[in-house]
Parts: structure tokens; sequence; C-alpha cells
């Protein structure tokens, strides 16, 4: 009969003591950040992410997947239309509309938009965008075989960005409803259906890490076999820098003995929240003693695993929280201010000092959450690595923001001069959208040798005509003559005139045959 080593584990019964030692400190942390030279602009953080290599790997998978699907269409995709792609994305992000067409109708136009790429041409890269051959998936196994490439870019570069002392591995949602057997079912998140993915962060949201859920966690080799919770934070925890000079921390979903065991014997000091049905044999006093002890009240246990000595705080507020680490004497005593509502004013609570590190991560567990979906992209596709492409924009776009806000607090730049996150997101897609425009313009032309002529055979994108109501108001319409002739917008009118009207912005015929002029705003 076949035993894990869980089952011998709890064959065992641990022997948890108390601990009145209250003096000694955590970790103090040794390093320290890289000072900046100068601030940046916002789109040179974004493409430290989103280089050229990257970008042209993307551009040739997909007109490779264009060929694949329709050998008579070529995409003709390149490097700087897909960083105008990716700007107007970034833009819908911002600027939100029901529909995606109606960022190209007349209605509602919105010229950031319509007029860096037309519609037909941005539907036509968003079907076809790809990242990885389809060719040699049959004889991959891996189930992110499509948003592989993009993955391990963005991995490498996450991993060697500069790390604070406090990490945190939390656990992010990207919102999916369609057919997937990477989907989650989790009814107690905001989001109830989507992907999961396990993330390692600082306090402020910054990503160092990240692991893309797709079923049960194998350990890592020369690692123990854990469970599967507890494999995701071993393999993140392997992208921590320095282990001794950081502290980790996660929460309750992730926490076991053997865990915080196997932590310690790697020299990682980690510290989380856990259930007291996950503290084998260890017993604490009832919610309802301690209540009757009144607020501030807290106990101390500790256990030796593996040579690892594990502690566990449970502290009493408005309800009991447990607190595990294995780091010896975790805490010293300090005061809290809360704030009671039988007397009416705020009263200081006794508050172990590994309990407000506690709080200091939990801060941190909520701060990247809440960056992302302030302004996420809800760009709607079938496709899961669409998905997945989407969201690591987003990931990117907050990384760059944190990292520019780094910048700016070594070199004292005043908060009132550093740009928010919304504004930092816009700056990102308009350099994205403008930086190309005339050479975007001019590559859709019929090739030809002389960049000149074609510079003048290129006249912009069509003007949206206004409506009949604008037309039709019999006010400010005047007749005025251009330089430039153009076709007339008056419908099934083939000519060209020199007239435009002054309020409407059109060209429009004026002469004895044709009044189209009159016409055009009955």
């Amino acid at each position: 009969m076949f035993i894990s080593s869980w089952d011998v584990f709890t064959a065992v019964v641990l022997k948890w003591t108390k601990d009145d030692n209250f003096t000694k400190q955590f970790p103090v942390w040794q390093g320290t950040l890289p000072d900046a030279d100068e601030t940046r602009e916002p789109v040179q953080y974004f493409r430290d992410f989103f280089d050229a290599g990257l970008l042209e790997t993307i551009a040739q998978q997909s007109n490779l997947y264009c060929a694949q699907e329709n050998p008579n269409c070529a995409l003709r995709l390149d490097q700087s239309e897909l960083e105008q792609f990716i700007g107007s994305v970034i833009y819908m992000s911002v600027v939100r509309l029901p529909r995606l067409r109606m960022y190209w109708a007349t209605e509602c136009r919105v010229p950031q938009v319509a007029d860096v790429l037309s519609r037909d041409r941005f539907e036509e890269i968003s079907k076809f965008l790809h990242f990885n051959d389809n060719n040699h998936m049959a004889a991959s196994k891996d189930k992110l075989f499509k948003i592989r490439p993009v993955a391990d870019s963005l991995l490498q570069k996450f991993q060697a960005l500069p790390q604070d002392q406090m990490l945190f591995i939390g656990e992010q949602i990207v919102p999916f409803k369609g057919r997937s057997i990477l989907k989650q079912y989790m009814p107690k998140k905001l989001h109830k259906w989507g992907y999961k993915i396990f993330v390692l962060c600082d306090t402020k949201g910054l990503v160092h890490a990240f692991h893309i859920y797709t079923g049960k966690t194998d350990p890592e080799p020369g690692d123990p076999d854990i469970g599967a919770n507890g494999n995701i934070v071993l393999r993140l925890a392997k992208a921590v820098h320095s282990p001794v000079d950081h502290l980790l921390y996660f929460d309750h979903w992730f926490s076991s003995l053997d865990l915080f065991a196997a932590l310690g014997n790697k020299g990682v000091p980690a510290l989380g929240t856990m259930q007291e049905n996950q503290l084998q044999g260890c017993r604490f006093s009832s919610d309802t003693d301690m209540k009757k002890q009144g607020r501030g009240t807290f106990e101390e246990r500790r256990v030796a695993i593996d040579n690892v000595e594990i502690r566990a705080v449970k502290w009493f507020d408005s309800r009991a929280v447990i607190i595990a680490s294995n780091f010896p004497g975790a805490r010293s005593v300090s005061r809290v201010r809360r704030w009671d509502k039988n007397l009416k004013h705020n009263v200081f609570v006794t508050c172990p000092s590994i309990i407000s590190l506690h709080h200091k991560f939990l801060g941190g567990f909520y701060a990247l959450r809440e960056l992302i979906a302030s302004n996420r992209i809800q760009f709607r596709s079938k496709k899961y690595y669409h998905r997945f492409f989407f969201y690591f924009i987003d990931i990117v776009i907050v990384n760059s923001w944190l990292l520019y806000q780094r910048d700016c607090d070594s070199l004292d730049v005043p908060r009132k001069e550093q740009k928010d996150l919304l504004a930092f997101r816009t700056s990102i897609a308009q350099a994205l959208c403008m930086q190309y425009e005339e050479i975007s313009n001019i590559k859709r032309e019929p090739p030809s040798s002389d960049v000149e002529i074609q510079k003048k055979k290129y006249r912009g994108p069509n003007k949206a005509l206004p409506t009949l109501e604008v037309r039709s108001d019999a006010v400010g319409h005047w007749p005025l003559v251009v330089s430039e002739r153009r076709r007339c917008k008056r419908s099934k009118c083939k000519g060209q005139s020199t007239y435009t009207c002054s309020k409407c912005n059109v060209h429009l015929c004026l002469n004895k045959n044709n009044n189209c002029f009159r016409e055009f705003h009955k």
C-alpha cells in the first residue's frame, strides 16, 4: 500500500510549545534599489518590455498565420504598424465605447483611433494576430503553446527587475467566459470565470514573475512535492534574487507547515496567514475567550520541523487572525490606533509587529489588482491567447508606471509633477500611434522608388461626413475656395471641386452645371 509523505507527516504528533520571547525582530534588509540618472518618457519604459525583438517575432508569426489561413492574402504587418495597433487598443481602454466599430462611426468617431488605422485594417490585424507557428503545435504538449513566446520573453524581463525587500505571491484573474480548458470557475471572486495567474510582486504591485495555471503543478527538479499550491510558491520563489535579504508573504490558500519548512531549508524567510485546521496539533484559545480578554489579545506557539522553527501567532482585534512564519522571534509588541464604536473615539490596541508586517503585505496584495482594473483592456476575443496578450499589455503598463515612479522618487521629483497611471497610459498610446504615422501612411500605397510622389498621392483617411441635422441647419455654411482639388462628397457625384463648406469642411461641386453645395445642405 502506497503511503504519501503527508500521511507520514500527520502520523507524527507535533509538539507545539508556548513562546514569551517578544524582543527579537524580523530580518533587516541589507540591499538597496538602484538610483536613476533621469526620468524617461513613458513609451521608453514600455519598450523595455515590448522591445524590437518581441514585436518583430509577433509580426512575423502574424504574417505566417495569415499565409497559412489564406495563401492568396498577405497581411504585410511590420513592427511600426503593430505598435500602432497596440496603441489603438490602449486608447480603447481609456475611451470606452460599447462596440468596436463605433470608434470609426460618424456619430461618435474617435480620431485617436480612426485616424491611425482604418476600421478594416484594424479588424484584419486583430483577426490574424498570432504568436507561434501552428505547424509545431502537434509536437508540443504545452497548453500555452500559442502564447509561450510572449510569456517567456516578458518573464525574463520581469525577473531582471531590481527587487524590494517585501515580496508576496498572489492570484490574478483574467476575465473570460468563453470555451476553454484553461478557464476556471471561482464563485467567491469578483470575476467568477476566467484564467488564473499567480504572480510574484512587491508591496506596490511591481510584478517580478508569474505562473499561468494550466492544471496540477508538479514540483520543480530538486524540490519536494508539497502539494500543488505549495509547488507554485516554490517555483515563484526561485525568482527572488537574494532570498536571505527578502521577506516572502502568501495567504492561507498556499500556506502549509511543509511549505514553511521547505522555504526555511532554502533560506527564504516567509510568513503568511493560516487557518487553525492547517496547524496540525496546535491549540489556541477560542475566539470567544480571546474576545472576553479584550482587543489586542494574542498568543504564540512554535514547533520545529526538519530543523526549521515555525511560529504561529493568533491575534484578536475585531476578529481573530493567525499568522505563521519560519524566521524566529518575528515580533516585538507595539501599539496601534483603532476606533472603538462603543466609546466613540480611538483607542490604542496591543499589536505584535508580525501582524503589522502582515498589514503592509496585505495592502500590496490589493495594489496590483486595483491598478489593472482601473483601465483594463476589454477587447473581446474568442481566442484565449489574445486575452493573455492584452492582459500582458496591462501588466507591462503597470510595471512601467511603477518603475517611472521609482525613478521619480529617487530623483526627488514632486508628486504633483509626476504622471498618474491614466496620464501615463495615455502618453504611451499617443506615442505608439503617432510616432510612425507618416511611415504607415506611405507603406500601404503601391510600391514606388520615388518617396516624394508617394507622399503626394496619399491624402489621409476619409473625413467623417456631418450628420443631416448639421448639414440642414442653414447656419454658417459658406463656400470657400481652396488650392487642393478633391472628390465631391455629395452622394452619386463623381466630380472634383476646389470649393469647400466652411462649416462641414468637405469638398462640393459649385458651378453652372452642378450645384452640389445646395443639394448637400438640403
